[in-house]
Formats: structure tokens, C-alpha cells, sequence
């Protein structure tokens, strides 16, 4: 069965489009975040704090991997880091995966995510200049992994509506 897996930038909006794209085609969504949470009985956060980040990539390739497994038709919405550790950005190119590259600009992430950065650890602490370098930078650093994906979708002023159609069509 094949794997449509979401992947992108916080704030590209991975959750909120793979949530409508699973009602709309009526197939299951499972964020990865979401799934290591349940299965370490801790919070992201936690994780990182009580575990450390090296933990953390290895319980988030495991994961990832299951998932992959599953013999279900599946939504997978990936964390903003996963396709940069573990060789995940390889698992994007298999015969079994559709994967989507939510692409949006450094102005349209910035503007997302700072109506809602105290949910953001990476963030939540960053005036409005750190905030835009941060996210300029972390882009930089993992373009070359998100563009290992097949599909690449530009999202800037395009509504969820919208940018479900476009997955749709690539589906078809």
C-alpha cells in the first residue's frame, strides 16, 4: 500500500493539510510527533530533555520505519527535522511512498508561526529579528533533504483547500 508522507518546514501546515486530505480521500493520518509521544509515554519536549536529541532521531527513525511497514494506506506527516537525520530523506524516494515537499517562503513561515511561537520551544524565547534568521538559516540547512522529496508543492498564499486539490491531483 502506498505512504503519502507530508514533510516540510514548522509551520508549512503538514498537520492541518494532511488532516484534511485524510478526510477528503478518506485515508488515515498519523503524525510522526504524535506517535513517538504515545509510544515513550513523554512529550516531545520531554524526550529531548530527559533523552537527548540523538535519542530522540533514533526513536523518530524507528518510527518512521513502522510506519512505513504498515501494510494500511496511510497519511504520514513528518517532524520539520525528520528528513535530515538517519538517512530519512532516503525512505522519501521508495516505490511505496508518495512524498510532498510543503514548500512556503521564509516570509509566510515567519508569519505563521509568530501568531503561535510560545507553542514552538524552538522558538518561543526569539525576538522577531532571531526569529526570521532562524528560520532563513534552518531552511538553508535542510533544503537539500526536503528536496529529496518526489513532489515539490509551493504553499505560499494558496488556501488548505487548495493545496489538498494539488496532493489529490498528484495522487491521481
Amino acid at each position: 500500500m502506498k505512504k503519502i508522507v507530508l514533510l516540510g518546514y514548522m509551520g508549512c501546515g503538514k498537520s492541518t493539510i494532511a488532516q484534511n486530505l485524510s478526510k477528503t480521500a478518506n485515508i488515515p493520518f498519523l503524525d510522526l510527533d504524535k506517535c513517538i509521544e504515545k509510544r515513550a509515554d513523554l512529550s516531545i519536549n520531554e524526550i529531548f530533555e530527559k533523552h537527548g536529541e540523538i535519542y530522540f532521531r533514533k526513536l523518530e527513525h524507528e518510527m518512521f520505519l513502522e510506519l512505513l511497514q504498515s501494510d494500511e494506506e496511510i497519511i504520514i506527516g513528518l517532524g520539520g527535522g525528520t528528513p535530515c537525520y538517519a538517512n530519512n530523506h532516503e525512505l522519501l524516494k521508495r516505490d511505496d511512498v508518495v512524498s510532498v515537499y510543503l514548500k512556503a517562503s521564509i516570509d509566510t513561515l515567519y508569519n505563521r508561526l509568530i501568531h503561535n511561537k510560545s507553542k514552538r520551544p524552538l522558538i518561543a524565547n526569539m525576538d522577531e529579528e532571531e526569529m526570521r534568521e532562524f528560520i532563513a538559516k534552518h531552511l538553508f540547512d535542510r533544503s537539500f533533504y526536503y528536496n529529496q522529496a518526489q513532489h515539490k508543492l509551493p504553499v505560499d498564499g494558496k488556501s488548505v483547500e487548495e493545496t489538498v486539490q494539488e496532493i489529490l491531483e498528484l495522487l491521481a
